[in-house]
């Protein structure tokens, strides 16, 4: 396993060893012993989710503001185009986002801490997207920031308009949202 530091240092691309020839693949897609030695983060998973999605599907950007979760993604069919943001008022990276293409070919995973915001849009026909998260799921706590807001300065690929769900077409900009302290 291979371990990639971004812009933002606490999150994390995390490329495994891929074992494979012309019947296929192997790989060890998480080990938390061997986790924790490479990246230094101490987790505990308690929740896994898994998400298929269209083409120009974009979900996000979504975040608890209790209950945080940090979140280890990764892609099993298909790409997609993958962004976290940095919601943390005190960090040096407040309002800094990471964007990573995860996709079945490259079996890459991306380590989110708590404390930030995520989506993804789908560029491939179809994706199939898990994650592992810290905490569990609760509703009355998600928030969703507004994708496409100029503060950020996201340059999502687009290719089409977004599909979007009802939350995510009313998500606060940055300069309204609930953030961490």
């Amino acid at each position: 396993m291979k371990v990639i530091c971004c812009n933002i240092p606490d999150v994390l691309i995390i490329e495994p060893k891929v074992f494979g020839d012309d019947r296929g693949f192997f790989f060890e897609s998480f080990n938390q012993k061997r986790f924790e030695e490479l990246t230094g983060v101490k987790s505990h998973f308690v929740q896994d989710n898994h998400s298929r999605s269209a083409q120009h599907v974009l979900r996000g950007l979504h975040y608890q503001i209790r209950q945080p979760q940090g979140k280890l993604v990764r892609v099993t069919a298909g790409e997609v185009f993958d962004v976290c943001v940095d919601l943390r008022k005190h960090s040096e990276t407040f309002g800094h986002s990471v964007a990573v293409m995860l996709s079945a070919q490259n079996h890459r995973q991306l380590w989110i801490p708590p404390g930030f915001a995520h989506g993804f849009l789908v560029v491939s026909s179809h994706a199939e997207f898990l994650y592992k998260t810290t905490d569990y799921y609760a509703p009355e706590y998600e928030r969703s920031l507004l994708w496409n807001d100029p503060a950020l300065g996201i340059d999502w690929p687009l290719t089409a308009e977004p599909l979007l769900s009802a939350k995510d077409k009313i998500g606060l900009p940055l300069a309204q949202a609930e953030v961490f302290p």
